[in-house]
């Protein structure tokens, strides 16, 4: 995995965008359209800012996002849809197609078979994702799931994860936080050809160091990155503090 440390979050957000628009650029070039994963969080904001300021024909863009909360509809402020739609898909233009997942699906189970299929039928050329502060990958907390062959799955969150959303202000309590999610399976974004990884702050810094030291571990899902073959770790001189 190839690491690179910045001083600040718009630095890193800014190396992060233009890793990941060379990799879409690519994709529309040999094929003419490209799939794309989006993370949503805090730790995404400078990388979407600059993604979006990269010259890319965003209506050949099928874009895909990671996980939602279950039961929580797209108007909730701590809706993933929401948060995709006015930070990214909104000041695009129109692309070719955005993938939500729909959280508030009367049939949770149901809803990751439909997304399924839609992956299956689109590889990703590029995941732009995040590490929790627990370490989780997506909403796939530890100890993870690295042997489903899904492509979305029903997890239950930990109280670490919850957590970590109430420290974010997305919600006001923690009994607010709900308490499962529909989320991309570990082994599905490992599929991805190209990862990138943004990783700011420094309640972030264990969990790098975690990630880059010792097993690969289902306990430490973010692990599993350093087993992919084209994956870029970009952090902040906060979050790299303990390596």
């Amino acid at each position: 995995m190839e690491q690179y440390i910045f001083e600040n979050k718009d630095a890193l957000g800014a190396a992060a965008a233009a890793r990941a628009a060379a990799g879409i650029q690519q994709a529309l070039e040999e094929r003419g359209e490209a799939n794309i994963i989006l993370a949503t969080g805090a730790s995404q904001f400078a990388t979407l800012e600059h993604l979006l300021a990269q010259e890319i024909d965003w209506s050949r863009v099928n874009m895909f996002h990671l996980d939602e909360y279950i039961g929580l509809p797209a108007s909730h402020p701590a809706s993933f849809r929401r948060y995709l739609q006015e930070r990214f898909v909104d000041k695009t233009g129109g692309l070719k197609a955005a993938v939500f997942v729909q959280g508030d699906a009367p049939d949770p189970e149901q809803e990751c078979r439909r997304l399924g299929e839609l992956i299956r039928a689109h590889p990703i050329d590029v995941a732009l994702v995040g590490i929790g502060e627990n370490g989780h990958l997506a909403f796939n907390d530890p100890p993870a799931d690295f042997e489903t062959e899904e492509p979305y799955i029903v997890v239950t969150l930990d109280e670490a994860c919850r957590r970590q959303q109430l420290g974010e202000g997305w919600f006001a309590s923690l009994d607010d936080v709900p308490q499962q999610a529909i989320s991309m399976s570990i082994r599905q974004i490992v599929k991805s050809g190209t990862i990138v990884v943004s990783v700011p702050d420094r309640r972030k810094a264990q969990a790098v160091r975690d990630t880059l030291v010792g097993e690969i571990s289902p306990d430490r899902p973010a692990s599993i990155l350093r087993t992919h073959p084209d994956c870029a770790l970009f952090l902040d001189r906060e979050a790299a503090s303990l390596l």
